[in-house]
């Protein structure tokens, strides 16, 4: 027979063997919750970016603190790395205020890249940003390339062409809705283009004496603009000058 001495000894250690185990199941809790922690940190040391890209810099180094806004100091970045999508690269162009109104949303476009002049890329004009640069006259044109080539690269320099739009065909029976485009008899720079009274118009150079010559404009072709009317082959025209020229004005040909 047990005595009940024997019988409280056998209880107590139950009891003990009971909260060593409870013990045992907060101590590995508390682990797993150590272990929550820790991933947490391993996860808020991967940077991520929010598109898929191709990083072109790194701006930050080890050691220095990365913060999303400014703190002032020497050792603080608010960025790390600077990523581009080659699939978004496009053309941004400055139009001058004044042919604005000739370019169109899906209006055909020539881009030339300087690094590539023989290669005429096929574009489309995107987008109008409606607003202008008040400093410069501008307005900003966004043109999308029809198809994207590896050597098209962010930050190129570029020279952009806006074609007129092609003449609707015929049909039987019906007179046609567009009439074809008048060809450019010349094409000069846009500066050598002044409005007097509300009218375009080029200096011409005649033995010593400016004419003013009412002329026509096309479109923007590259760095110069279309002469469709008023200019002859042979012409000299003044490209540059001071403002106050006028018609019979006696000037000198720089050689």
């Amino acid at each position: 027979m047990q005595t009940a001495q024997a019988l409280d000894t056998a209880q107590t250690l139950a009891d003990r063997m009971k909260a060593q185990i409870a013990q045992a199941h907060e101590q590995v809790n508390a682990a797993d919750s150590k272990m929550s922690i820790d991933r947490q940190n391993i996860e808020n040391c991967i940077v991520r970016s929010p598109f898929d890209g191709i990083a072109v810099s790194k701006d930050a180094q080890p050691g220095e603190m990365v913060s999303p806004i400014s703190a002032g100091g020497g050792f603080t970045r608010t960025g790390i790395s600077t990523i581009v999508d080659m699939n978004s690269n496009e053309i941004e162009v400055d139009v001058n205020e004044n042919y604005i109104a000739r370019v169109k949303p899906g209006q055909k476009v020539i881009a030339t890249l300087d690094a590539y002049p023989d290669w005429q890329i096929p574009a489309h004009v995107r987008t109008i940003i409606p607003t202008a640069d008040r400093e410069k006259g501008t307005v900003k044109v966004r043109a999308s390339f029809d198809h994207l080539d590896p050597r098209i690269l962010p930050d190129m320099g570029v020279k952009v062409a806006f074609l007129d739009e092609e003449p609707v065909a015929k049909k039987p029976g019906l007179r046609d809705e567009k009439p074809p485009a008048s060809k450019a008899v010349a094409m000069v720079p846009p500066q050598a283009v002044h409005t007097v009274n509300g009218q375009s118009a080029v200096f011409l150079f005649h033995d010593g004496t400016l004419e003013r010559r009412a002329v026509r404009t096309g479109v923007l072709r590259g760095p110069n603009i279309e002469v469709l009317a008023g200019v002859a082959p042979g012409d000299i025209v003044v490209i540059s000058g001071p403002p106050e020229l006028h018609d019979g004005e006696q000037v000198t040909k720089k050689q």
